[in-house]
């Protein structure tokens, strides 16, 4: 009687589970609920191991940044085999060396490109140099966002999204996401805004796409950020920075970007349009742009 019992009430609590399975891998449910969950997990490690009473110096902020990433990939990972029920590919380990290299050397060269543009132009000069910024510049907060970022925007919006829209809206709608969220930082301006919707949201996107991987995304973004504001000392989204030049960026505001810096302006909307036309049309050659779910068919989807 007893096992009886207990099979019955086995077989319900299966069945409530699989509800909830299923609930949980709408894709709408899905998106928000791992969203949040992301977004929550960040936050709460940002205020407690990265505030500066808890780390006030860059060893333990270094410590707390490897904590809190750790602590991304334990949610990220756990949600997709137990919830999703998938292979994580998107951050399989073989390419994980070469392909982040390369996303360093993009992100690093892309702004340093934007900068000799400038200095052609007329509106970056630079006055001197400070060598320690250059060291000091690497904390925790420097790893955490861009690969929370990438985490966050593109391995959940834009992975999400992708699976039913297809690549090319989720690159539209995940794009705004990105760019919304930016809205509060102090400093940021409308065309900065605009920049990183129609820009920069495609252009970290991009070589997801042509990759399936998030490792080009997470150099990429990181060099990217840390050349601007810790090299170049140009403002990261709003935010004043000092990095290894002493330098001004001046004159008018369409070169400058204004108080958004570099990626308010049309220098460096230029440059991210063409590395991600470049990016996206390697991935259209290449077979990698995932189509919409109405359209797939059997046998066919991204090599």
């Amino acid at each position: 009687m007893d096992t009886q019992t207990d099979s019955k009430i086995d077989t319900r609590t299966d069945s409530k589970i699989r509800l909830l399975l299923r609930i949980l891998r709408n894709p709408i449910v899905n998106l928000l609920v791992f969203y949040y969950l992301m977004s929550k997990a960040r936050d709460i490690g940002f205020a407690h191991l990265l505030s500066p009473e808890i780390a006030p110096n860059q060893v333990q902020s270094l410590i707390g940044g490897v904590l809190i990433v750790a602590n991304l990939l334990l949610v990220y990972f756990s949600w997709g085999h137990f919830v999703e029920r998938r292979r994580i590919s998107e951050l399989a380990l073989p390419p994980l060396g070469r392909e982040i290299g390369i996303g360093l050397l993009l992100g690093f060269g892309l702004m340093t490109t934007c900068v000799l543009i400038a200095i052609a132009f007329g509106v970056y000069r630079i006055e001197g140099l400070n060598w320690q910024n250059l060291v000091a510049g690497v904390t925790g907060f420097v790893l955490l966002v861009p690969i929370s970022e990438e985490l966050i925007f593109r391995g959940v919006v834009f992975r999400i999204l992708e699976g039913v829209f297809g690549g090319w809206l989720a690159l539209a709608l995940s794009s705004v996401v990105f760019g919304l969220i930016h809205m509060g930082n102090e400093g940021e301006s409308l065309a900065g805004i605009a920049g990183i919707v129609c820009v920069y949201g495609p252009m970290l996107a991009a070589p997801y796409m042509l990759t399936r991987h998030m490792w080009v995304g997470f150099g990429l973004h990181a060099a990217w950020n840390y050349t601007m504001g810790k090299v170049y000392s140009v403002n990261i989204s709003g935010a004043e920075a000092e990095g290894l030049f002493k330098a001004s960026l001046t004159g008018p505001e369409l070169l400058t970007g204004g108080s958004a810096g570099m990626e308010g302006s049309l220098i460096g909307i230029v440059v991210g349009i063409t590395f991600t036309v470049v990016t996206l049309i390697l991935a259209v050659r290449r077979g990698t742009i995932v189509p919409p779910s109405w359209k797939h068919k059997a046998g066919s989807g991204v090599r």
